[in-house]
């Protein structure tokens, strides 16, 4: 759930979370200048995480789970989720991996090439579910995007807690709240964690907006007014 922006404040507090806790990371997504990607339901993203660690994640969104190959579910490194939120929920596929924030840093700098931060399984996964003739050496950096992550476990809640808030270069700002469940602790989980954040006294936005998508409106309009001024 995203909170409004004059509530971001309010709502670390009453929820107890101490924001020095907090991880920052940086998150980069590459995709075209006109977002083909994006527009296909597919996601690339690499994160560098507090330590020199970092992560790597193709993603598709929406997707079925019934089409998914019964023999990739069983990799430990990709997962099926749903993400619920106030008025909707969409179930995402995601092929994670990991590389340091060094090689990160080399990538986004054009010393190394996307694929090579991606795993062999993970760079097949793109190529089944990328539009045609879109390759990753197509791709641009759209990015970074500062964030904090962290997670809490409240006294009046039964489950943890994760809080994120991520700072776009102009100044705005998303902070999400959220929980995890198992799928059949869907709806109950759902309001119990309604019930225990609107007694807090935190309201949310109309619009649920994804992080990730506002990252990639973002970039995507640098580059065009990047490219009109050059």
């Amino acid at each position: 759930m995203s909170v409004p922006l004059t509530g971001h404040r309010a709502t670390i507090k009453s929820i107890g979370l101490d924001p020095v806790e907090a991880q920052p990371r940086q998150a980069f997504f590459f995709d075209t200048p006109d977002l083909a990607l994006n527009r296909a339901g597919v996601v690339v993203r690499a994160r560098r995480i507090q330590g020199g660690d970092a992560d790597t994640v193709v993603k598709l969104r929406p997707v079925d789970p019934s089409n998914i190959n019964p023999e990739l579910r069983r990799s430990p490194a990709f997962k099926i989720e749903v993400d619920v939120m106030p008025g909707g929920f969409v179930c995402s596929a995601s092929f994670k991996g990991v590389c340091s924030g060094e090689e990160v840093l080399d990538v986004t700098s054009g010393a190394m090439p996307l694929r090579k931060i991606f795993s062999r399984e993970q760079r097949a996964f793109y190529d089944a579910h990328a539009p045609a003739g879109i390759t990753m050496d197509k791709l641009v950096v759209l990015g970074p995007t500062f964030l904090l992550k962290a997670k809490h476990q409240p006294k009046a809640f039964d489950r943890p807690i994760t809080v994120e808030m991520w700072l776009y270069p102009d100044g705005s700002r998303i902070l999400e709240v959220s929980t995890k469940c198992l799928p059949k602790e869907a709806f109950q989980t759902g309001a119990e964690f309604r019930s225990y954040l609107a007694g807090l006294g935190i309201a949310f936005v109309a619009d649920q907006s994804a992080k990730t998508a506002t990252a990639l409106r973002f970039f995507s309009a640098r580059l065009k007014e990047e490219g009109l001024s050059g």
